[in-house]
């Protein structure tokens, strides 16, 4: 896939040579609380994450995860990107960035360029996004970016809920 880029963004596709930014950022004290442990503890764990998980889901599925890098400098600052959760019926909006690239309002200019990708290149027209209760800031951008409260989910291999956001199409119901 040809990168997105914004006003001071680009996504791009993750590689293994990315592979200390993904060991740094899946062992960030806020990635563990909102996104779980993933067990990464070396560079090498951290290349067969990025080889199973968005670079398979490339392939599988034409998107993933992207690295967000600021423009100016190229310098990793977080991912964001559309998900194929087996456990979702819907394509999942994620996003996650390093401690010193919060708050500069990244996560909203990469969102809505994943969104907009989503919507006009892979044609969906409904996206979801789950997000911990206690995740104050993210349950607001998700409000922002035009997301809907629609219930609360409990994944199998997780040990609290999350709550599932839905943008675009109201959610199907029933069979």
């Amino acid at each position: 896939m040809k990168p997105l880029e914004t006003a001071r963004l680009r996504l791009r596709e993750l590689t293994l040579d990315d592979a200390p930014f993904a060991l740094r950022l899946l062992n960030d004290p806020a990635w563990l609380q909102c996104s779980g442990d993933r067990g990464v503890r070396t560079l090498d764990a951290a290349r067969e994450y990025l080889a199973n998980g968005p670079i398979k889901m490339y392939r599988e599925h034409g998107f993933g995860l992207w690295l967000v890098e600021a423009q100016a400098g190229g310098v990793p600052a977080g991912i964001c990107g559309l998900i194929k959760r087996p456990l979702l019926d819907d394509v999942d909006l994620g996003y996650a960035f390093l401690p010193e690239f919060r708050g500069r309002g990244y996560a909203s200019e990469s969102a809505t360029a994943a969104l907009a990708h989503g919507r006009d290149a892979l044609g969906l027209r409904r996206i979801v996004a789950i997000c911990k209760p206690a995740n104050a800031p993210s349950i607001a951008l998700l409000t922002r970016l035009g997301f809907r409260l629609e219930r609360t989910i409990a994944f199998p291999s997780a040990h609290d809920e999350s709550r599932l956001f839905g943008w675009g199409e109201p959610a199907r119901t029933g069979g």
